[in-house]
């Protein structure tokens, strides 16, 4: 049971952060458009960001529901990973950095026994 409360605490974590993120991009996009790759340039750099934002907005409810852990945490992981790359050595990519390797555990470690599949089971 000590064992399952590593991956909830690191699915939590991680849901309120990406979760965190997401809100900031709907809400202020202009502030994010600085970040959109230069590939990206036949869209407008706000769509890019609202996009992400809903990408963002679901990754993070299905952390902190522990729905589809391993799943949703390689696809965040694939997520970060040319992110890390274009920010370059930074504060911010060391931080993303960071969430990559939060993320790369539960593809390993999966979702653990604290979810709400697991819980709604229980009440049965």
């Amino acid at each position: 049971m000590k064992k399952d409360i590593s991956p909830f605490l690191i699915r939590i974590g991680l849901g309120i952060v990406v979760l965190w993120f997401s809100i900031n991009q709907i809400l202020n996009p202009t502030n994010w458009t600085f970040l959109v790759p230069g590939y990206t340039n036949f869209l407008n750099p706000a769509d890019v960001i609202y996009i992400n934002a809903a990408l963002e907005a679901i990754i993070g409810l299905l952390f902190i529901l522990g729905f589809f852990t391993r799943i949703i945490a390689l696809i965040f992981s694939i997520h970060l990973i040319p992110i890390i790359i274009a920010l370059g050595y930074g504060p911010i990519a060391v931080r993303d950095f960071g969430l990559l390797m939060a993320s790369l555990s539960l593809v390993f470690s999966g979702s653990g026994n604290f979810t709400l599949v697991n819980f709604i089971k229980r009440k049965n």
